[in-house]
C-alpha cells in the first residue's frame, strides 16, 4: 500500500454504501468499493501491475528497494530498459502499459480477436504497440510470454502456469492495497467487515487476492465467486478437482472474465476458501449495470457483475438467500472492477 501512495494521482477508491439498494434486495447494507479511477485509470488491474513491475525490478537491482520518494526518482535510477509484455482483453493490458510509461519504458500488448476497440485504442493511448491474436485470450497470453522471451523482456501477467508463477504472486499482492483501505473505510464508518463478500473470477487472481485477506480475519464472510455461464473455469475445475478448461469461443460481454483456465498459484486457494459459485449470463450484469447507474455509479460490464449475480441469487426462484443467510442483518460487499471501459457497449445497455 505504501508503494502505491507514491504513485501519481494516487488516491483511495470510494466505498458507497446504498442504502437503498439494500432495502430493495432485503440486506442490512451492500457496499460497493468503485473502481471506475484508478490511479488514472479506469479499473483496479493497475494495482497488480505496478507492484508486479517494481519487484521485477527490484528482483534485478535490489539498491532499487530503498532511496526514492516518487517514481521519477526511480524511473531514474533504472538503468536497463526492458520492453514489458502483456496479454489482455482491455484493463490488465492498459494497466501494463500505463505502468511502462511511468518507469519510462516501452511496452507490447497482445488482445484476442474481437477485442472492442476501444479497449485497444485506450491500451495504445498509453504508448504501447498492440498486436490482435486469432484466438483466446490463453492464445494471447501464450504468445505474449513466448514474445518476452524472445526479446529480452519483462512479462506481467495477472495468470500463472508450470514456470511463470513469481511474477502472478506480485500481482495479488498488488491487489491487496484495495483491501486495506475497504478496511480503513469501514473503520472510519464505525462499520463491521461484511458478511458476505461477491467477488469476479477471470483467471482467480483477484479472487485469490480477496481470499486471502478475509481468511486472515477473526470473523469470516460468507465468499461467492462469479463467473460468467460461458467461462466460468474456476467453478468447473472445482467439480472436477482438477483445473479444467473452459474452452471458447467465450461470448459474454462480461469479457474481463472470459478466460479459458484458472491460474495455477490461484486455483488451490479459491478451491479451499470460496464458500460457493455463481455463474450468470448476461442479462443480470445489464441490469446490475442500470441499477448502479440510478445509484450514480458507472460500471462496466464486468464491474457490475458481482451485482449481477447478487440479483440472480436473491431471485424469487433462488434458494440461496436462506442457505447463504442472505438476510436483514446481512452486509454485502459488492466489486465495481471497472467503469466504462467500452462507451458503445455501455450507452447501448443503458439507453
Amino acid at each position: 500500500m505504501e508503494f502505491h501512495r507514491r504513485l501519481p494521482a494516487y488516491a483511495t477508491t470510494p466505498l458507497h454504501s446504498l442504502s437503498s439498494l439494500a432495502e430493495e434486495l432485503g440486506v442490512g447494507k451492500v457496499f460497493v468499493k468503485d473502481e471506475s479511477f484508478r490511479l488514472g485509470l479506469p479499473a483496479f488491474k493497475i494495482l497488480g501491475a505496478s507492484w508486479a513491475t517494481y519487484r521485477e525490478f527490484c528482483e534485478r537491482h535490489p539498491e532499487l528497494v530503498h532511496g526514492w520518494l516518487t517514481i521519477d526518482e526511480l524511473a531514474a535510477r533504472i538503468y536497463d530498459s526492458p520492453v514489458l509484455f502483456a496479454a489482455t482483453d482491455g484493463n490488465h493490458g492498459r494497466a501494463v502499459a500505463r505502468t511502462a510509461r511511468l518507469f519510462g519504458l516501452r511496452s507490447r500488448v497482445f488482445v484476442p480477436k474481437g477485442t472492442a476497440q476501444a479497449r485497444i485504442a485506450g491500451i495504445e493511448s498509453e504508448s504501447a504497440a498492440v498486436s490482435i491474436v486469432d484466438g483466446t485470450y490463453d492464445h494471447a497470453v501464450a504468445i505474449a510470454a513466448r514474445e518476452a522471451v524472445a526479446c529480452s523482456g519483462i512479462h506481467i501477467q495477472d495468470n500463472s502456469w508450470p514456470g511463470y508463477e513469481k511474477t502472478a504472486r506480485f500481482v495479488v499482492e498488488g491487489y491487496s492495497t484495495m483491501m486495506w483501505e475497504i478496511d480503513q473505510q469501514l473503520r472510519e464508518r464505525n462499520e463491521t467487515d461484511p458478511t458476505h463478500v461477491l467477488v469476479q473470477i477471470g483467471n482467480g487472481s483477484f479472487a485469490d487476492a480477496v481470499i486471502r485477506h478475509y481468511r486472515a480475519k477473526e470473523h469470516q464472510p460468507i465468499i461467492v465467486g462469479v463467473e460468467p455461464e460461458s467461462a466460468a473455469c474456476l467453478l468447473e475445475s472445482v467439480k472436477a478437482g482438477k483445473m479444467t478448461k473452459a474452452p471458447g469461443p467465450h461470448c459474454s460481454m462480461m469479457v474481463g472474465m472470459n478466460c479459458d483456465s484458472p491460474s495455477l498459484i490461484s486455483f488451490p486457494i479459491i478451491r479451499q476458501g470460496m464458500n460457493c459459485f455463481v455463474s450468470i449470463p448476461d442479462e443480470p450484469a445489464k441490469e446490475a449495470m442500470r441499477m448502479f447507474k440510478r445509484c450514480n455509479i458507472s460500471s462496466g460490464e464486468t464491474g457490475a457483475a458481482g451485482l449481477g449475480a447478487l440479483l440472480e441469487m436473491l431471485s424469487d426462484d433462488s434458494d440461496a438467500r436462506k442457505r447463504l443467510a442472505l438476510d436483514a442483518d446481512s452486509r454485502v460487499l459488492l466489486f465495481s472492477t471497472e467503469g466504462i471501459t467500452d462507451p458503445e457497449m455501455y450507452q447501448r445497455i443503458i439507453g
